[in-house]
């Protein structure tokens, strides 16, 4: 994959200033950003959010996942230590089987499915995601060591992988509601996600 930074610009948000980074992937020409609060390279370790893009979570309030609510507390922490990115990653909806998708998962899930089983039922892996993009975006702000923000134990894989050693993972703990319990449960009980500091 090549991975481009086309643009920096100022972004001003509810949890402070942040400079928004621009980037494109090819192929597929699909855009990323990241938002960076300090100066490049990062503090050492630096403090790190990979986020997917959920736009039934973060822009309609949706409470079947938690995404949302992930999102705000990475920009919170991020804003209070001063230093730190969200690598915000786009076209990776419904855990990387595209929005409509996304929506017939919801369907299966209407009839009694989990979030797992629904996208195992309509043919897809259970976690379509690739993190290549967020590791070049990182090495591109010049990390070399992170604290990653996660409860899911493959993103660590990824940045390891990559060459940039995690030397701490801080787990996303948000509070669960009725209509993500079950989603929340799946997401430990089947995907391995950790929802506390082991």
């Amino acid at each position: 994959m090549d991975l481009t930074r086309i643009v920096v610009s100022r972004l001003p948000t509810l949890y402070g200033e942040f400079d928004i980074y621009g980037y494109r992937a090819a192929p597929g020409g699909v855009e990323h950003v990241a938002l960076v609060r300090g100066s490049p390279p990062l503090a050492v370790p630096a403090l790190v959010r990979i986020h997917s893009e959920c736009l039934t979570g973060e822009v309609f309030g949706s409470l079947r996942c938690d995404c949302r609510a992930q999102l705000e507390l990475a920009l919170a922490r991020i804003a209070a230590e001063g230093s730190g990115a969200l690598i915000y990653l786009r076209g990776q909806e419904g855990r990387g089987i595209g929005l409509i998708n996304k929506l017939r998962a919801y369907a299966l899930q209407d009839q009694g499915s989990n979030t797992v089983g629904a996208n195992r039922e309509l043919g897809f892996p259970v976690d379509a995601r690739d993190y290549t993009a967020a590791t070049l975006i990182l090495r591109d702000l010049g990390v070399t060591h992170a604290r990653l923000i996660t409860n899911n134990p493959e993103k660590v894989r990824a940045v390891m992988s990559a060459g940039i050693p995690v030397v701490e993972r801080i787990p996303s703990i948000t509070a669960a509601n009725p209509a993500n319990e079950e989603y929340l449960r799946a997401k430990k009980d089947q995907l391995g996600h950790l929802f506390g500091s082991s």
